[in-house]
C-alpha cells in the first residue's frame, strides 16, 4: 500500500474520512470533507468515489456525502458490543417501564464511554447521551461507575490527566473524584447531578462478565431535583443482574 509524502497510509486517509461524519454533521460536500479532512481536493475526491462504489459513503438526493449502510451492517456483524446491546434490552426495557426516564447502556472506551443503546422517554429531561456518542469517563455517571470499578492503573492513569470542568459540579480534583470512586464501589451505584448538564442527574450501576469484570454500565437520567433513588436504584441493580447472569458472571 503506497504512503502519502508525510508517510500516511490510504487506510489512515480513509478512517479520518469516515471519522469526519458525526451527529453534527450527518452530511458533507466533497469540498467541505477535504478541508475537514486537510487532503486534497483531488485526493478526496478519488477516495469518496471509491467509498461510495463500495457501500461505505452514499450520495444524498443532494449530491452530499454520508456514511453507507454497509458501515453499519458491517459493525453490527459479529460485533461484541452489537452483542451485548442485544442481550440487555429486554433488561433496559424493564428499567424504562419502571422509571420512565432516558436509560442507557454504555461501555468504557479510552478515556470515553461509547453508548451502545439507548431508550428514549417524554421527559422534559436533557440528555446528551447518543446511540455511538461519547461522553468523557469523569463527567457522567456510567464513566464514574465504569471508572470505580476498573484497574488501579488505570484509574491511577485517569487521576493523572487534567480533566475538564463542565459545571460546578464536575470533579476534577483527583483527591476527591478518588472518594467518589470508593463511594460508588461502596454503595454499587453512581448518582451525581449537574456533573456535565446542569439541569440533568445521572444514575448508574456496573454490569459484570464472567470473572466479576465490570464490562458496561447501565443508566437513567432524570430532571435533577427530582430524583427517586428508593424505586430507581433497585430497578436498575435488578436489570444489571440479570444482564450479568446473561453475560456469565456468577458473583
Amino acid at each position: 500500500m503506497a504512503n502519502s509524502r508525510a508517510g500516511e497510509t490510504v487506510v489512515s486517509r480513509v478512517v479520518r474520512i469516515i471519522e469526519a461524519f458525526g451527529a453534527r454533521q450527518p452530511t458533507l460536500t466533497v469540498s467541505a470533507l477535504a478541508r475537514a479532512v486537510d487532503l486534497p481536493l483531488s485526493t478526496t475526491h478519488r477516495l469518496v468515489a471509491e467509498l461510495v462504489d463500495s457501500g461505505f459513503l452514499e450520495r444524498d438526493e443532494t449530491r452530499r456525502i454520508r456514511l453507507g449502510r454497509r458501515l453499519w451492517e458491517l459493525a453490527s456483524r459479529g460485533s461484541s458490543e452489537a452483542g451485548l446491546a442485544e442481550r440487555a434490552l429486554p433488561y433496559m426495557e424493564d428499567v424504562h417501564a419502571v422509571v420512565q426516564q432516558h436509560t442507557t447502556l454504555g461501555v468504557l472506551d479510552h478515556d470515553e464511554v461509547l453508548y451502545l443503546t439507548r431508550l428514549s422517554s417524554h421527559s422534559k429531561t436533557r440528555n446528551i447521551a447518543t446511540v455511538a456518542g461519547r461522553l468523557p469517563v469523569h463527567a457522567c455517571s456510567s464513566g464514574l461507575v465504569l471508572l470505580a470499578h476498573s484497574t488501579p492503573d488505570y484509574q491511577d492513569y485517569m487521576l493523572s490527566q487534567e480533566l475538564r470542568r463542565y459545571t460546578d459540579q464536575t470533579i476534577t480534583d483527583p483527591v476527591l473524584l478518588r472518594r467518589k470512586l470508593a463511594e460508588i464501589r461502596t454503595l454499587g451505584y453512581a448518582s451525581v447531578p449537574g456533573i456535565i448538564i446542569p439541569e440533568s442527574t445521572g444514575i448508574a450501576v456496573p454490569v459484570f462478565e464472567r470473572g466479576h469484570r465490570a464490562v458496561a454500565a447501565l443508566n437513567v437520567i432524570v430532571h435533577r431535583g427530582e430524583e427517586d433513588l428508593s424505586s430507581t436504584v433497585p430497578a436498575l441493580k435488578t436489570a444489571a443482574r440479570g444482564i450479568s447472569r446473561v453475560l456469565g458472571d456468577t458473583v
